[in-house]
């Protein structure tokens, strides 16, 4: 439990102590903000290590009361699902904090306390087990992000942070109203309001189909705007082409992942059979939003934007596991959203390099540079083959870990789903390729190209773990895998029992009014 609490708050502790150092030692304050980092994923290993791979259920829960009258309570904890995002989250932060220390020139003490800030909302969002808790983490990352883009961005940040917060804060909206339903109706007996998630849970599939379903879309529109699958899509372009390098990383490593994560957490487990009746419309939105974004990619000039519009496209793949419905689909989209962190991760720090060092992301602008830049034209490489999804690295198993899913699911009528989402590996070939030779290969005919210095030691301490990352998971799946694989099968069993049983599935849950009702109706007429 010691290294849960640690992993949660020492970047909260971490964002209120920069507060306190001088604002002109930039060093104490980038060396602090770093060792927090550091410290925080040190402490993420140690609970990896104590945990229990071959649990399906939460472990190292704490669940102390908060809010009696609403039965809120600090609850938080961590299955196989939960672990790997969690590690996922302090391996990123790091990078992004060091990616940092060159390219912020103003604010520096408000900058990394942002970035501190932000990682402890989202760590709180895949640890909570409570519907108000996650509900205040979920907000709570919206107020980093926003300053992070509004204030350290480019040209149009102001325009980029604003629709990023209305879009994020419309979803949660909805999100909210469902989050006061179920409290109020989840202990259908007493009629008291609950946020207790692991109670909603076995509440949640004898809620009334025509119930569930509103409740279903509300909390997936909200997750959907996040992720973003199309068409809710639109902020993410402006948002990464405006943040600086380390909020794209973070965007596209972490902050992605936790719509998808809530798709899983809420929309399979609370609303199993309105997940089921919706999974082939989200499969299509997966589908359109893999080719589309694929389509878009390929015709951008702008290289941040050009992986922007990859993220659209990868992120599909994921949701496609997720309405799969099936082992492979869950364990594929899982692994997939550790995969894309990684290898976009490295993208956006790629393109990180290159503007630094040219001020300029236009494909035209570059060539050849692999002759001055050796280093940065294998990092890069290897980034560009994991997102194509190159047998050996990590985007190859979540990929076809979906693919594999979608087309063996009992949920989805039609294999088409998954043969024509394999048109997006196809086209990603197309498109990174087309952005790797424009970049690296050629001549270097460009007189601004041909003194371009080499990733410097800082470049190499963030660009290489990754890349390690990349090929043990590309290489060695099997230890990722299992690590998710009893909750996975947990979850499947549990939506599949519910097909099963006919009785169960449609079984609807009696609210108190209406039990009370037909209380009154018996003793009125007890024959």
């Amino acid at each position: 439990m010691a290294a849960l609490l640690t992993t949660l708050f020492l970047p909260l502790l971490g964002a209120f102590a920069l507060l306190f150092i001088d604002k002109t030692a930039l060093r104490g304050i980038k060396v602090t903000a770093l060792a927090i980092s550091l410290l925080t994923f040190l402490a993420s290993v140690v609970l990896f290590m104590q945990f229990d791979q071959s649990e399906a259920g939460f472990q190292f829960v704490i669940n102390q009361t908060w809010i009696s009258s609403l039965d809120a309570g600090f609850r938080i904890g961590v299955d196989g699902m939960s672990m790997l995002l969690l590690l996922l989250t302090t391996l990123i932060m790091p990078v992004a904090i060091l990616t940092s220390f060159n390219s912020i020139k103003k604010n520096d003490k408000l900058y990394y306390a942002m970035l501190l800030l932000l990682q402890a909302g989202m760590t709180g969002v895949f640890v909570a087990l409570d519907t108000f808790l996650f509900y205040v983490f979920w907000e709570v990352i919206l107020i980093p992000m926003y300053f992070i883009i509004g204030v350290w961005g480019g040209k149009n940040r102001i325009y980029a942070a604003v629709k990023f917060f209305i879009y994020t804060m419309a979803g949660s909206l909805l999100m909210l109203l469902a989050i006061i339903w179920l409290g109020f109706h989840g202990d259908p007996q007493s009629g008291k309001f609950t946020a207790d998630l692991m109670a909603l849970r076995d509440v949640g599939p004898r809620i009334p189909f025509d119930i569930q379903q509103w409740l279903f879309l509300a909390f997936a529109l909200s997750f959907a705007i996040k992720v973003p699958l199309f068409p809710v899509h639109t902020w993410l372009p402006d948002a990464h082409v405006q943040a600086p390098t380390a909020g794209s990383v973070i965007l596209a490593g972490v902050m992605l992942k936790l719509g998808t994560y809530g798709l899983i957490r809420f929309n399979l487990e609370l609303f199993p059979q309105s997940s089921h009746y919706y999974a082939d419309f989200f499969c299509i939105l997966s589908v359109i939003g893999i080719i589309y974004g694929a389509l878009v990619a390929m015709a951008q000039s702008d290289i941040k934007k050009l992986v922007a519009y990859s993220s659209v496209s990868h992120m599909g793949f994921i949701v496609l596991g997720i309405f799969s419905m099936n082992s492979e689909g869950l364990q594929g989209a899982i692994i997939q959203m550790v995969n894309h962190g990684l290898s976009t991760g490295m993208l956006f720090l790629c393109v990180g390099v290159l503007y630094e060092r040219r001020h300029t992301r236009e494909l035209k602008d570059y060539g050849g540079v692999m002759s001055v830049m050796p280093k940065f034209g294998i990092l890069f490489g290897i980034a560009m083959l994991a997102s194509v999804g190159l047998p050996g690295l990590n985007g190859f198993v979540g990929e076809f870990l979906t693919l594999l899913g979608a087309y063996t699911s009992p949920a989805l009528d039609t294999p088409w789903y998954a043969v024509l989402s394999a048109s997006g590996v196809i086209l990603a070939a197309v498109y990174l390729l087309k952005m790797y030779n424009g970049v690296v290969f050629g001549v270097n005919d460009k007189a601004e190209n041909q003194s371009l210095p080499d990733l410097t030691r800082s470049e190499m301490w963030q660009l290489v773990p990754l890349a390690v990352c990349c090929f043990w998971i590309g290489l060695f799946p099997a230890g990722f895998l299992k690590v998710s694989a009893p909750s996975t099968a947990a979850l499947v069993n549990k939506i599949e029992g519910l097909r099963a049983d006919d009785h169960n599935y449609g079984q609807e849950l009696l609210l108190p009014d209406a039990a009370e009702a037909l209380a009154e109706q018996g003793a009125a007429h007890p024959d």
